[in-house]
């Protein structure tokens, strides 16, 4: 059953993933055509989808986004990462005055949602898709943060570490021969996760008018561009939403099934 969870995962996740590079050299019509003649088409033949409001093909709006969603939440993890491990690990190994500033400010960046961040990188900046990537980044830090450093504590307390400091290794050689690849599959895990609340974030701040502009694709607009229709034609907004279904409980299975597959006690039971 476990191992269902990574297999499933990886599916769906490859569903978006191929959906995004498909979009790079192929779309069954132009994304960005508007046809007003075309309006609101059924799904049928040449429009397997649909159309929406403009008469612009469906399934092509969601090749396109597929790839917004993969690009925001690529750089925002990776952002997130990219300051909150390097956090984590120094506050696990120093310990001290070092890991409460790293955890206290850790505390007050979890009371700040990316929404909020969102808006006001919009009030300043304008709102982008660089916005979006932006907010939901510094959003995640506190939880690679988080992870990071509790992963660090419990390798730090193992015979292996001890042996070498006392046989003098410095602070760098023992959080890259040691801590490293140790918490690797702790942030692996985290990062499928985090990618998974970042396409929530992302299709939230494109349905508020906070991320990706239009006329670019996202499954956020496409639901904002749905809702004037939902009585007319209720597709329009059960295509977007399943595709954001899809992407989110893919990467959450992942996750999971990352977990499981990594852990040797958990393997052990599976």
């Amino acid at each position: 059953m476990k191992r269902a969870q990574l297999v499933i995962g990886c599916v769906l996740v490859g569903l978006v993933v191929v959906a995004a590079l498909l979009s790079l050299v192929w779309t069954p019509f132009d994304p960005l055509e508007v046809v007003p003649g075309d309006r609101l088409q059924p799904p049928g033949w040449p429009h397997l989808m649909g159309t929406d409001g403009f008469g612009i093909d469906v399934l092509a709006r969601l090749l396109v986004g597929a790839q917004v969603t993969l690009v925001v939440g690529v750089i925002s993890v990776g952002l997130a990462a990219l300051i909150g491990v390097p956090l984590g690990l120094w506050a696990g190994q120093v310990g001290g005055w070092a890991d409460e500033l790293v955890m206290r400010t850790a505390d007050v960046f979890y009371a700040v949602p990316a929404l909020l961040l969102a808006m006001l990188f919009a009030s300043v900046f304008g709102a982008s898709t660089f916005t979006a990537m932006a907010a939901i980044g510094l959003a995640s830090i506190p939880a690679f943060a988080r992870v990071s450093r509790a992963g660090t504590r419990q390798v730090m307390a193992t015979d292996f570490v001890l042996a070498a400091k006392a046989s003098g290794t410095s602070s760098w050689g023992i959080a890259r021969r040691h801590i490293a690849p140790n918490i690797a599959p702790l942030i692996g895990v985290q990062a499928s996760v985090g990618f998974a609340l970042a396409i929530l974030a992302e299709a939230a701040l494109s349905y508020l008018g906070l991320g990706t502009q239009r006329p670019t694709p996202t499954w956020g607009n496409m639901l904002h561009d749905a809702q004037q229709y939902i009585f007319i034609s209720p597709l329009q907004a059960v295509w977007p939403g399943l595709a954001i279904a899809v992407a989110v409980l893919g990467f959450n299975l992942l996750g999971d099934g990352l977990r499981d597959y990594l852990d040797p006690r958990l393997r052990e039971l599976a």
